[in-house]
């Protein structure tokens, strides 16, 4: 599996946990987070190892639908770009600074 993959994941499911079930929270939270194997969350759960994988790739797949249509992961990253711009701008002018910081404790 691909860091990229496993850190859009991370986000995703930090982002949508709220709307998953408590089975997929734990399994995506094992498996994305704590690294966990197929085949240890299969034993910790007494599931075989292909129910994990498939209740993960199921949960992978809404994740990306509900990105799809909220875009909560998009809009953030689109923020984080115009922080990081706004303090480059903000270098040659640092009056802006306390509304840098404001928005960045929105986060």
């Amino acid at each position: 599996m691909s860091l990229e993959k496993t850190n859009r994941m991370n986000y995703l499911f930090d982002f949508y946990q709220a709307l998953l079930t408590p089975k997929q929270r734990n399994y995506m939270s094992l498996y994305y987070l704590d690294d966990f194997s197929l085949g240890e969350i299969a034993e910790e759960f007494e599931v075989s190892r292909q129910a994990v994988y498939d209740n993960i790739k199921r949960t992978e797949m809404m994740l990306e639908q509900y990105e799809e249509k909220l875009e909560l992961f998009t809009k953030h990253e689109q923020r984080q770009l115009l922080l990081q711009t706004l303090k480059r701008q903000v270098e040659l002018s640092p009056d802006a600074t306390e509304t840098i910081s404001a928005l960045e404790n929105l986060e």
